[in-house]
């Protein structure tokens, strides 16, 4: 009896599972785009009623996402051209959806989701808008508004001021600044009231260099008869930037007036920080760089910054041998960026020659 089992020489089968494993390798490691657009926890609900459909409801709530991902990436002028979106637009960039909780209560059905935006669709529409979103990264402010009456020639600050006591009062899902509010003091207080005459040249590193924080918004807010001025003095990473607003009819024991002001004044401030975390799209700087295939854990931390480091347009494996793993990476920025936002996550190159080597 014939035997059909194949026999394979040693020299011949260790070939066969080098082959097997970059096959493995190379049809296992997907094209990556980067990270998503994570949107989390949007509550929808709607009537239960004869023609009540899911799918409706399920829609909705991708509009809500595509809401507060631009919210989240986009300044407030330029989220004014793009208000007008079709839905199927919308569904085209979204990359998976996930239903977190759905229930019935009396006769309400409501549904929580999770929706994730491919980033690569996203900058591509953005893109032919003429708009270059933001990275949405968080950041941590220290805020101190100061009321200047100088009707009274007094200077308000802590929960004598309405700004200071409602400022963190209303937070806003899409907010990027966290406000750090100072803890009242009556030596600070003392301090600005003697400054009175000369505020706006007053540089308040005595206040500020209590905290544990390097980047400061002071709101000097002048009030008399006629209008309020405010004067915003925005520290960031060293700069100082100066921004100028104005109102007219405002009553500061009117809420909604005290609201008009808060509201106005994070736009303001929101808009800055998207603008200095703006992403130039048209930018596509292509980097070659290997990786030695003897550091396991390095490949893989650094795998893992690639695809959670919001300029990084896509990444591939190129090329694969016995010694290295080579990446080609399309990153949206220079390519000293692109060395400070690795250096920031401990990643370091040899950039001798043209494919740069992972140390």
């Amino acid at each position: 009896m014939r035997n059909n089992c194949k026999i394979y020489h040693p020299k011949f089968l260790y070939i066969f599972f080098i082959f097997l494993s970059l096959n493995i390798f190379f049809f296992s490691t997907v094209k990556s785009e980067g990270k998503a657009f994570d949107i989390s926890n949007i509550d929808i609900s709607r009537p239960f009623e004869i023609n009540f459909n899911k799918n409706e409801v399920i829609d909705e709530g991708f509009k809500k996402a595509y809401d507060l991902l631009l919210s989240s990436i986009v300044n407030s002028t330029d989220r004014i051209k793009i208000n007008q979106i079709g839905l199927n637009e919308i569904k085209g960039m979204i990359e998976s959806f996930t239903i977190k909780e759905e229930k019935f209560i009396d006769e309400v059905y409501y549904v929580n989701l999770g929706v994730s935006f491919n980033k690569k669709k996203v900058f591509y529409y953005l893109e032919k808008k003429n708009i270059f979103p933001s990275v949405p990264e968080k950041k941590s402010f220290l805020f101190i508004p100061i009321i200047i009456d100088e009707n009274k020639k007094d200077l308000l600050i802590f929960y004598n001021n309405k700004i200071f006591k409602e400022w963190n009062s209303q937070p806003n899902k899409t907010q990027l600044i966290n406000y750090i509010l100072p803890t009242e003091d009556l030596e600070d207080l003392n301090l600005l009231k003697s400054k009175f005459d000369f505020i706006e040249q007053y540089d308040f590193k005595e206040i500020t260099n209590k905290y544990d924080l390097n980047d400061s918004i002071i709101a000097l807010i002048f009030k008399n008869d006629k209008e309020v001025r405010i004067l915003s003095r925005i520290t960031l990473d060293e700069n100082i930037s100066l921004k100028n607003q104005s109102f007219s009819k405002i009553n500061f024991d009117n809420k909604d007036d005290i609201d008009i002001i808060i509201n106005e004044l994070k736009i303001i401030y929101e808009d800055y920080w998207k603008t200095y975390n703006q992403i130039n799209t048209s930018i596509k700087l292509t980097l070659n760089i290997k990786a030695n295939n003897k550091h396991n854990d390095k490949i893989s931390n650094f795998e893992k910054t690639l695809k959670n480091t919001d300029l990084i347009y896509e990444f591939l494996i190129s090329k694969f041998d016995k010694d290295f793993t080579y990446y080609k990476i399309i990153f949206n920025g220079t390519p000293n960026i692109f060395l400070k936002k690795m250096s920031d996550k401990n990643h370091s190159f040899d950039t001798q020659n043209k494919i740069w080597i992972l140390k």
